[in-house]
């Protein structure tokens, strides 16, 4: 568990849960899924003494429960998000665990992308597909918005908190060593949320935004599989790998539209908020519609690429089909070419191979010379017309 305190562009780190909220911010309670079901009463009695309210029964079951698809939902006194992340699994290392780049741009334990696989579907037996689809796995994210607190729920060892937690240290940091007050206002725009609405919007677009490195993965290999299949030279036999990929593909179109829909109930509940006549208020209230619209078209970007990659996969299906139709048409007009030049000499054979006993040039010494020199012209000619016709004409790769 690790507990935030936001008061301005200034953030402090904690392990304890506070007895109070600052004069001024707000707080960020993060901890793993086992801590927030150990620490349940800790945790309601801490909402309790800094915001007057506890967590409704059935939303503290949807943030212990890891196969809630993304949703959203709300009280009178706070609103719950649930959000499946895309996340991409070492094979030495936990489930949760990937490639990604923290904060300071150094590699990171856990890409934050995901599927909307089974959680427990890659741990069991052998997958087919492409390589990069046996690294996948998901797992949902809560988040409960106060006014003054929030309150985030995550995987064990998720480095989705562990790299925004970085990050938003690091932004303080360089507020605070921004000397310029212009400056540092511009710095905590862009490093300290200002709410915690505000805060988990950010965590929203960083986990939709680690999408990029799997789609780059998983682009390079349909590419390859599609120059495969459009290959004349090769047989494709991985047709299970390809449907399970697309079978992927379409499990990933479905979570993104489970996020679309629950960002974008978000985004219309923003218009039911009580915004007082401040004008302070009022632009904090306008950059999370804004914001919001932001992850929304992140996320339609996602699909879009998703789509494109469905139709690039069943297009290239097609386009080896269609060629292996070419090719075996190729062929049998070949083979049909060849039979028609051979037709007329198995008739001369056929005639000449009867028992007559008087048949024409039968028992002359040139009439072998003169059947087979027949045989070869007509052969001959038939073969140039055919070649003229380009019925034995060598199709190009």
């Amino acid at each position: 568990m690790r507990v935030f305190t936001v008061s301005g562009t200034q953030v402090q780190a904690g392990l304890t849960l506070p007895r109070q909220l600052p004069e001024s911010g707000y707080v960020w309670i993060a901890c793993s899924r086992e801590k927030f079901q150990s620490e349940l009463s800790n945790l309601q009695s801490t909402l309790e003494s800094l915001t007057g309210q506890t967590l409704v029964d059935l939303h503290v079951s949807d943030l212990l429960n890891a196969q809630l698809p993304s949703r959203f939902d709300f009280s009178s006194h706070y609103d719950l998000m649930v959000f499946r992340r895309l996340a991409q699994r070492n094979n030495n290392g936990p489930s949760h665990a990937g490639h990604g780049l923290n904060a300071s741009g150094a590699k990171n334990s856990t890409q934050v992308l995901d599927t909307d696989l089974p959680p427990n579907s890659n741990r069991q037996g052998k997958r087919s597909g492409p390589p990069v689809l046996h690294r996948i796995d998901t797992s949902p994210v809560g988040f409960a918005v106060f006014d003054r607190v929030l309150l985030s729920v995550h995987p064990s060892d998720c480095a989705v908190r562990e790299a925004y937690a970085a990050r938003l240290l690091a932004s303080a940091m360089a507020t605070a060593q921004t000397p310029d007050s212009a400056d540092q206002r511009s710095a905590g725009a862009r490093g300290v949320p200002a709410s915690p609405a505000d805060m988990m919007l950010r965590i929203l677009s960083q986990m939709v935004d680690g999408y990029l490195d799997l789609r780059r993965e998983l682009s390079r290999q349909l590419d390859h599989w599609q120059a495969e299949l459009l290959n004349p030279r090769t047989r494709f036999n991985r047709w299970d790998a390809l449907l399970q990929a697309r079978m992927a593909l379409h499990q990933l179109e479905a979570l993104c539209d489970d996020q679309r829909t629950a960002v974008q109930t978000w985004t219309e509940s923003l218009d039911t908020w009580g915004v007082g006549k401040d004008v302070r208020a009022e632009r904090e209230h306008e950059l999370l519609k804004i914001r919001s619209r932001d992850v929304l078209e992140h996320i339609e970007r996602v699909v879009q690429h998703v789509r494109r990659l469905e139709h690039n996969t069943e297009t290239a299906v097609q386009m080896h089909f269609n060629v292996q139709g070419n090719r075996t048409n190729d062929i049998m007009r070949t083979l049909t070419a060849l039979t028609a030049i051979f037709l007329p000499l198995n008739l001369i054979a056929a005639v000449f191979g009867m028992n007559f006993e008087f048949m024409p040039w039968l028992h002359q010494a040139s009439g072998f010379w003169w059947t087979l020199g027949g045989m070869c012209l007509i052969a001959t000619s038939m073969g140039l017309i055919f070649w003229r016709k380009r019925y034995l004409a060598r199709t190009g790769d």
